[in-house]
């Protein structure tokens, strides 16, 4: 059944005249003739008793009109909320946020609210194995990923090109240093990430490089329960200088980490090909305004 035709239909019984039916849809009196009897040939059955003076419906005509109305209001409603989400009016956005960098995220959440107020950002904090299987099973449309990434899988924007930097117990010997090598650390416990966090492999494949297995002691995807174990003496953790920056807190030192410098980048990732909704490509745009 085709909408027009029963919107043809519903004028037609709701003015009483196939005249007065085709003034109103700007169409002319044969245009709405040929409406009905389509209509009706689509039903099977005669829906508006022919000759009779006012307008009378078959039983059939009047179950079809009890229910035209309720059809051709969703239709509207539907049609108001496609251009709603598509002017950005209302609808939503999910996003992937290594909990590594949710800075990265801020001041464009606080751009992106005010400017779509009505499009709720919901996000996926997590690792990058999480949320690159978020992305590619449609879970998530954007995510920050750990450089690099498989250029032919997704498109990507650099958000942050960093390396890592030690954390350690205020009373460590090495809060009085102003650098350390990975070498200089192969006897200290670490506290590395959750296993869905590809940031463990870029970590424990360096130390391996300097010719040690790195002596895990304890794992966790919060960054303040990581701090709060080095803080506790349980071990040393690797964090991007950008994390550690302004962390002054008592109990704990930052250093830099060289030899070898370990590198940390978060592109904002997402699938190659795929479709970018409204609020994905608002999204985007923000970088170029």
């Amino acid at each position: 059944m085709e909408l027009r035709l029963l919107r043809a239909f519903a004028v037609v019984v709701e003015t009483g005249s196939f005249t007065a039916a085709a003034d109103r849809l700007h169409v002319t009196q044969p245009t709405i003739s040929k409406a009905i009897k389509q209509l009706e040939d689509d039903m099977g059955q005669p829906l508006i008793l022919r000759g009779s003076r006012p307008l009378r419906l078959t039983d059939v005509g009047q179950v079809v009109f009890h229910h035209a109305g309720e059809i051709l209001r969703a239709s509207a409603q539907l049609d108001a909320a496609v251009a709603d989400v598509a002017s950005l009016a209302r609808g939503e956005l999910r996003i992937g946020a290594p909990p590594l960098g949710p800075r990265l995220f801020v001041q464009r959440i606080v751009a992106f609210s005010r400017r779509y107020p009505g499009v709720e950002l919901k996000f996926l904090e997590d690792g990058s194995r999480t949320i690159e299987a978020g992305l590619l099973n449609g879970e998530l449309e954007l995510g920050g990923l750990l450089a690099p990434i498989d250029t032919s899988v997704f498109e990507r924007r650099t958000l942050v090109e960093d390396h890592l930097g030690l954390l350690a117990p205020a009373q460590s010997r090495w809060a009085r240093r102003e650098a350390v090598s990975l070498t200089e650390l192969a006897e200290e416990p670490f506290i590395l990430f959750s296993p869905a966090f590809m940031l463990n492999e870029r970590i424990t494949d360096a130390c391996r490089h300097c010719g040690f297995e790195p002596q895990v002691v304890g794992r966790s995807g919060q960054i303040g329960f990581i701090i709060e174990l080095v803080r506790s003496g349980v071990g040393i953790a690797l964090l991007p200088e950008s994390e550690l920056a302004g962390l002054e807190q008592p109990g704990i030192a930052t250093t830099a980490l060289i030899d070898p410098v370990i590198p940390w980048q978060i592109d904002l990732a997402w699938p190659k090909g795929g479709y970018l909704s409204h609020a994905a490509r608002a999204w985007l745009a923000l970088d170029e305004t």
